[in-house]
């Protein structure tokens, strides 16, 4: 009896080693769960239409406007997530982009949903934080 419960004590720690280990995903950033979100991205869009579009950036590039041209992949005051929250939030100094706080109707929701969906309409770039 004990060579039996010895020897299936062995079999069961070599199965228990032979077995892949679970690696858990990453959890998604907020940015990126807003680009996962069709109503998030929606909204973002309205809000970028709203307060960005036409009045500084363009949808499109042109050589004209004094605003950077959000869709490629040169970002000129930092490119991280956090890096583009903070520039919609505090503005740049000497330049005609002010900062938003968290002015817009839900707050820093609002904002990080803007961040994800430029995140998303970027065109060419090999990774996204």
């Amino acid at each position: 009896m004990n060579k039996t419960a010895l020897l299936v004590g062995v079999l069961l720690t070599l199965v228990a080693c032979r077995e892949e280990p679970v690696v858990e995903p990453e959890p998604l950033t907020e940015v990126q769960s807003y680009m996962a979100n069709a109503e998030a991205m929606s909204r973002a869009s309205a809000l970028f239409a709203g307060s960005c579009a036409d009045t500084c950036h363009a949808l499109e590039p042109v050589e004209t406007t004094e605003a950077s041209y959000l869709f490629d992949c040169v970002w000129n005051h930092g490119s991280s997530d956090e890096e583009i929250a903070r520039t919609i939030r505090v503005g740049i100094s000497g330049t005609r982009m002010v900062g938003f706080g968290s002015n817009f109707p839900e707050g820093d929701a609002d904002l990080w949903k803007i961040v994800a969906w430029l995140r998303s309409k970027q065109v060419g770039c090999d990774t996204v934080e």
